[in-house]
């Protein structure tokens, strides 16, 4: 007698299973090469080939409706090659400069993707623990990359025994709702609340208290955000850039997938946990970044204090919201990762150039580094015509057609405050005079990845339309 055992489709999984297959081939081809730049750049070209393969896969679910390819994940994979692509292009001298030239840091960046991308296909809270915890592993490695400082070894120690703590919430969460539905899908997830009208139901809400902890270590909002500052500060700065834009987004795509999907028939009351949340992140992120004097310090609050405004499409809960922050994430790619790419910049044999002061003057030694620096600044303020200015107009806009105009008025505030501590930066490169001749470390790659971040700041600021369209096309609901 023969068992039927039916092949799933894997067409739509398709660029993650690529994605793998290119990964491990870069990690065994760097035990033959000698040349760390060939890993890097066969590193690249396998994102690119990842990259035509989303573009070309055909949509739908498959694993027994576990995984699926839609708009809202190729969106989510396209933010996620661009992250790790500039990644890699910010790191290829730098790494050199920290004594850590290993062709490793390049697969562990591939990996981590995979995780992300695995994380924004879940339709099964399993298929979504798997995806996060593969990113989260491959990250805590690259934050303790540089082996001889001690602040780094620090930095993957804290982030990995906090990840740990949110794994095990997460799981908690999944378990209480596979006890309540009988399921971990997150469509019939929604549909058993729906039925069964468990709106109220204590263990449900306990379950999403614990998503949204889990989810809020991730993406970094208080009071989950302990990890961030120290974690920002030690890991090598090419990973912070990494790690403050690629999990972030893979959190709130997981995140909007959890909450909007599976928990949408409670929406009231996520939304009420959230909007406390949302201000307190926005708080503590800009209040707390202003007595920072090392700027990797400062951008980490920084980053804390985005992931508020981020909540905030989340909040209103809507497709305006949803298309709003995923805009919003992709322009935050761009911003950030130029911001950090400047800091590495002033990394030189003996000299670490992550102090705020350090940037003393730089405009008449350094007039086009300090003229990028002035744009990412105030496009993460939200200055026009930058591409910051039009993605929180949206996401404010989205929370207020929402409801929650007194909400955008907090969030107003807050980045106003912001811009103390980002125009301090401008304000030491233009209007102080240099302590010292500050020299800059330059690289084919770096300057491309400065090019690429500078220029797409400006045109998503100027033209947002192609980004707002595609956003809009490729919402979850």
């Amino acid at each position: 007698m023969q068992i039927p055992f039916p092949l799933p489709d894997i067409n739509p999984a398709m660029p993650e299973i690529v994605l793998c297959g290119l990964a491990l081939f870069v990690l065994m081809a760097d035990l033959i090469l000698k040349k760390k730049e060939t890993v890097a750049l066969m590193s690249i070209i396998s994102l690119g080939i990842t990259f035509y393969i989303t573009l070309t896969t055909r949509a739908g679910l498959t694993f027994s409706d576990m995984f699926i390819s839609d708009g809202f994940s190729t969106f989510f994979k396209l933010i996620f090659y661009i992250n790790a692509f500039l990644s890699i292009l910010i790191s290829v001298k730098y790494i050199k400069i920290e004594g850590t030239n290993l062709g490793e840091y390049y697969s562990l960046i591939l990996f981590s993707t995979l995780g992300m991308m695995i994380m924004a296909s879940g339709t099964d809270l399993i298929v979504i623990y798997l995806g996060l915890e593969l990113m989260a592993i491959s990250t805590y490695v690259l934050a303790g990359f540089i082996r001889h400082e001690i602040r780094s070894n620090e930095a993957a120690l804290k982030y990995f025994l906090l990840g740990a703590f949110s794994s095990a919430f997460l799981l908690y969460g999944i378990s209480m709702i596979y006890g309540t539905t009988g399921t971990t899908n997150v469509k019939e997830i929604a549909t058993y609340i729906t039925l069964k009208g468990l709106s109220g139901n204590t263990v449900l809400l306990l379950s999403m208290i614990l998503f949204t902890v889990a989810f809020g270590f991730k993406i970094a909002a208080v009071p989950f955000h302990m990890w961030a500052p120290d974690v920002y500060e030690g890991a090598p700065t090419s990973i912070t850039a990494f790690m403050s834009v690629g999990p972030k987004a893979a959190g709130f795509a997981a995140m909007a997938r959890v909450f909007m999907e599976a928990l949408g028939p409670i929406k009231v009351d996520w939304v009420s946990v959230l909007i406390p949340i949302s201000i307190l992140t926005m708080a503590v992120g800009n209040i707390i970044a202003l007595s920072q004097t090392n700027i990797k310090r400062m951008l980490a609050y920084s980053s804390i204090a985005h992931a508020g405004y981020m909540l905030l499409g989340l909040i209103a809960g809507d497709a305006e919201g949803l298309s709003a922050l995923m805009s919003y994430v992709m322009i935050y790619a761009f911003m950030n990762t130029g911001a950090f790419a400047v800091v590495i910049m002033l990394r030189r044999e003996g000299f670490k150039g992550e102090n705020i002061e350090d940037f003393l003057g730089l405009a008449k030694s350094h007039p086009l580094a300090s003229a990028l620096m002035l744009i990412f600044m105030f496009s993460l303020t939200g200055l026009p015509p930058t591409a910051g200015f039009i993605g929180k107009f949206y996401l404010f806009l989205s929370a207020v057609n929402a409801g929650y105009t007194w909400l955008v008025v907090i969030a107003v505030i807050f980045s106003a405050i912001s811009a103390y501590f980002y125009l301090r930066v401008v304000m030491y490169m233009y209007m102080k005079e240099p302590k010292e001749e500050v020299a800059l470390t330059v690289s084919g790659s770096m300057s491309l990845a400065l090019a690429i971040t500078a220029i797409m700041t400006i045109i998503l600021g100027v033209f947002p339309s192609i980004l707002l369209n595609l956003a809009k096309a490729s919402i979850l609901i």
